[in-house]
């Protein structure tokens, strides 16, 4: 399937998507917020920039989009149509760097915790995690 727009206007339209802030970022720390944690946001002195650091409880939530970290299983992972090469490459590296910096962030002595996208579409399903993750910190 051949792209429809030019490689520039592609570009610019790709150049909009936001890296940090997103909905379901937003929708999670809303939640956290309401349940009384405190945190800080984009940690740019640790590994990969994290989306919510807990201090008080050494623990890390990252918020990742199904598509650009691959979520293993998820309809919202799915492949590009065009230059497929370019994407699987692009995407796959995504999900190494991923998975190296959540090692090195156990290394340091962080819990590590990751919300899908798509766990954030059903507040019952959004609540599930986030409580799951809570209770964690409680012990």
């Amino acid at each position: 399937m051949v792209d429809r727009l030019t490689k520039e206007r592609r570009s610019w339209n790709m150049g909009r998507i936001p890296g940090s802030n997103t909905k379901p970022e937003l929708l999670v720390r809303s939640f956290l917020h309401r349940m009384g944690y405190r945190f800080r946001l984009h940690a740019s002195d640790l590994p990969g920039k994290p989306d919510i650091v807990l201090p008080k409880w050494q623990t890390i939530i990252f918020v990742h989009g199904c598509f650009w970290h691959r979520h293993p299983g998820c309809a919202l992972a799915y492949e590009a149509k065009s230059r497929k090469a370019f994407w699987r490459r692009k995407l796959e590296g995504n999900a190494k760097r991923d998975q190296r910096v959540c090692a090195k962030l156990r290394r340091m002595g962080w819990k590590v915790s990751i919300i899908w996208e798509c766990e954030t579409k059903k507040v019952g399903s959004l609540e599930r995690r986030i409580g799951a993750i809570v209770r964690r910190l409680e012990r």
